[in-house]
């Protein structure tokens, strides 16, 4: 029997468990109650509130103008609509990269305020001290190599990352990094398959891909795009499982007719 049937909640112990019994983790991002309801019952492991809500709910361009406030905010939504699933939060652009001090009191603030279970950095050994201080204090971190979108306008566009040697076995020495400084998971975007699958054999703790191929202990995506909210975003890594933009936009046009003729609401539909 698996582990995705056998658990009642999922933790760090659960994904250390699924890599080493070969059992792939299921991660998608989440940002309100509602949906976190439905995806926690339809059984993933983890629920991601990203950063990239700065992208998908707020309209920006990258996701650094996300405050650290917005983001305990849609945690907090999230967590309050999960019972099974790990809630891993992301700590955003600015609250984790200067000193010790400030990283672990960020931390600390998301833990207290959201109810998040995990967070989630990015970066490798520019923070690992700050990530190690934040472990230590009992918060469990997973990080994030790769393409890290906090640094999108570093690395001047989102293409994919680590194709030369020299940053992937900087990725490669990151990640065991990473995991010596008590990281429980590794998120692993956009970088080469090959490369991805290596890092995955080499490290005790589980990695999450997103682009980086099926070598990864788990995958993650934006539910956003699974769902076919988002317009015009096609990577080649995306797999789209509903197309909700053309059914919502259907729907609301029905509304629109129905109301405008006055067949909404009918007779069944008053008091």
């Amino acid at each position: 029997m698996s582990i995705h049937k056998e658990i009642k909640k999922v933790t760090t112990a659960t994904v250390q468990a699924m890599k080493q019994r070969g059992e792939k983790i299921s991660m998608l991002t989440a940002y309100d109650y509602s949906m976190a309801r439905v995806l926690d019952e339809a059984g993933l492991d983890i629920l991601l509130i990203g950063d990239s809500a700065a992208n998908v709910f707020a309209g920006y361009e990258t996701t650094l103008p996300i405050t650290l406030d917005q983001m305990i905010y849609h945690a907090a939504s999230v967590a309050r609509g999960t019972n099974r699933a790990m809630v891993l939060a992301d700590l955003p652009f600015g609250t984790y990269q200067g000193s010790v001090n400030d990283a672990y009191q960020a931390a600390v603030r998301m833990m207290k305020e959201s109810g998040a279970h995990a967070l989630k950095l990015e970066g490798g050994v520019e923070v690992i001290d700050n990530i190690r201080k934040i472990v230590q204090s009992g918060i469990p971190v997973c990080g994030h190599l790769g393409l890290t979108p906090q640094s999108i306008y570093q690395f001047g566009g989102f293409g994919l990352r680590a194709k030369e040697e020299t940053e992937a076995e900087k990725l490669k020495s990151d990640a065991l990094l990473l995991q010596e400084a008590g990281c429980f998971a590794v998120v692993l975007e956009k970088i080469p398959a090959q490369l991805a699958k290596e890092v995955s054999e080499s490290l005790t703790i589980p990695t999450i891909g997103i682009g980086a191929g099926n070598g990864c202990d788990g995958q993650v995506l934006v539910v956003n795009d699974v769902l076919g909210l988002t317009k015009g975003f096609k990577p080649k890594f995306l797999r789209r499982y509903l197309d909700l933009y053309s059914e919502i936009s259907k729907a609301a046009s029905e509304y629109v007719a129905d109301v405008k003729s006055g067949d909404y609401p009918n007779e069944n539909e008053q008091y």
